[in-house]
């Protein structure tokens, strides 16, 4: 193998993930996060979701070992920080205040998806032969040649962020609520992990979805009708004009999301008197179960909860997946048995003026993460197991 810094090591920034192969991508991608493939890439792009116009240049880095493809990121050139959930909007105001340019930077990550993942999409060769400060330099390279001030590398999976660890690397961490399945059989099962009260409140909120003559319908990708996401787009749509904000995807995403990879795809769908009132969708993935995103037209009691949660929580349990990542945010989360998981992020900042600034902020950050972390887990609502139990 070429010992660190040889000149065999090449990389390429292709402007569309037209530009690469999908069985070259998919080999490094793999089937188990439904947002990596490039599929799930190209029906963002072909729906122009993700262009120059909407502030998402494609430069997904394709990186050549002895001349032969080694390995892929997932990249985007950004004029903006919206669609990214690991927020950096004060910096690129430091840099303003100070007359200095913030953008273009170098995103690589999965636009809109704050989901944990791989995100260093490379061959078991590239791999051994990297180390932390190799692709630190690496991506400080790549990013000068693209014409931007920064990179950052968003919700990495483990064995990324072991490569990405370096003691003078600048690491971010969030925090999360996702729900783990100890072996649940039935929801009934998950609901006795819980305490009595906490038992009886959730078991309330669904009966009072139920009183108001509310059902719900699962539909997966493979036998969707077309009328489905033609209706989940209304409700998804309503999501962000309640805010006055235009969505990030518009119809034609989800269309072809259903056509490029149905087997992953769900939706569940609440219904009034035969009429659809609201929505979430859900992907399948490996052993994960990923909610991203819902809607309605109306307000109805505990409808959110029902709908983007235990009805997921359901769906989970029959597939048996171990893990539901239900989205960003959201401390009502806790109390319906989803425990916070920390989440990673790695920025690489060129200009030396604001590198340690800004290295200062995230060392504090993280203490305060790591504080709310900890609380959070102390109410979660399981109940405590005697040792002979």
């Amino acid at each position: 193998m070429p010992e660190p810094g040889s000149p065999e090591l090449t990389i390429h920034a292709a402007r569309s993930i037209c530009e690469i192969p999908p069985d070259d991508w998919n080999r490094f991608a793999g089937n188990d996060t439904p947002f990596l493939r490039h599929d799930f890439l190209l029906a963002l792009e072909a729906s122009g979701s993700t262009t120059a116009a909407t502030g998402w240049s494609p430069s997904h880095l394709m990186i050549y070992l002895q001349d032969r493809l080694a390995g892929v990121i997932p990249g985007y050139l950004k004029t903006h920080s919206m669609g990214e959930y690991v927020f950096d909007w004060a910096w690129a105001e430091a840099y303003q205040r100070y007359g200095v340019g913030y953008y273009p930077k170098l995103l690589m990550a999965v636009p809109f998806t704050p989901c944990q993942g791989p995100r260093l999409l490379f061959s078991e060769e590239l791999r051994q032969w990297m180390t932390p400060e190799r692709i630190h330099q690496v991506l400080d390279e790549v990013t000068e040649e693209l014409g931007a001030h920064s990179w950052h590398l968003l919700f990495p999976d483990r064995r990324d962020q072991e490569l990405l660890n370096m003691p003078k690397a600048l690491h971010r961490i969030g925090c999360q609520f996702h729900w783990h399945n100890w072996g649940y059989q039935t929801f009934d099962e998950f609901l006795a992990r819980l305490t009595s009260r906490k038992r009886k409140s959730i078991r309330k909120e669904r009966r009072l979805v139920a009183d108001q003559g509310i059902t719900f319908r699962h539909f997966s990708g493979t036998d969707m009708p077309d009328h489905v996401i033609s209706t989940f787009y209304v409700f998804y749509q309503a999501t962000y004009l309640k805010r006055g904000q235009r969505p990030y995807l518009n119809k034609e995403f989800f269309q072809q999301l259903k056509e490029r990879q149905p087997e992953q795809l769900h939706i569940i769908m609440a219904a009034r008197n035969e009429q659809m009132i609201a929505g979430a969708l859900f992907l399948q993935g490996g052993d994960t179960l990923y909610g991203r995103y819902w809607g309605c037209l109306e307000e109805f009691d505990h409808l959110h909860f029902e709908t983007c949660y235990y009805q997921g929580i359901e769906l989970a349990i029959e597939q048996a997946l171990t893990r539901f990542d239900a989205g960003a945010q959201g401390e009502h989360k806790l109390v319906r048995g989803f425990e916070p998981v920390i989440t990673h992020s790695w920025h690489g900042i060129l200009h030396p003026g604001f590198r340690d600034p800004i290295a200062r902020f995230a060392r504090e950050e993280a203490e305060h993460v790591m504080t709310y972390a900890e609380d959070a887990r102390a109410v979660l609502p399981f109940r405590q197991v005697e040792p002979n139990q």
